[in-house]
């Protein structure tokens, strides 16, 4: 399985060398600043993703625990990187040609913005 995506500039691109797991679609307020709408992301194991440009990386300390990283260049919003953590979440709208997926769930459907509805049947968590 190999996988590849990047900014809308270029100047970052990745590879991703594993299947990709079901996304999950965040509509907490954090993630809708971030990315501007819900963020539908899925998690990477760092051993298999491979970025290259990394230098046109800004990360965004979003707390202690997490940090956001977009391209300097463009500002597209690619990565939720929990530090501690093996995984990285990476945004599925920067992925290239088919992914081959589903979405799995709606996270944080609490903090969702008022101007859209969650209409699909794919399940719905509160946090």
């Amino acid at each position: 399985f190999m996988h590849q995506g990047s900014c809308l500039c270029g100047a970052i691109r990745f590879e991703i060398n594993a299947e990709l797991h079901s996304p999950d679609a965040c509509h907490c307020l954090q993630c809708r600043k971030h990315s501007g709408h819900y963020w539908a992301s899925t998690d990477v194991s760092r051993t298999a993703l491979t970025i290259q440009g990394e230098e046109n990386i800004t990360w965004y300390a979003s707390s202690e625990k997490v940090r956001r990283g977009f391209c300097k260049t463009c500002g597209s919003s690619l990565f939720w990187d929990p530090i501690h953590k093996d995984k990285m979440a990476v945004a599925m709208g920067a992925l290239d040609g088919p992914t081959g997926t589903q979405l799995g769930m709606h996270i944080f459907t609490s903090e969702k913005g008022d101007y859209y509805r969650i209409a699909d049947d794919v399940t719905q968590h509160l946090r």
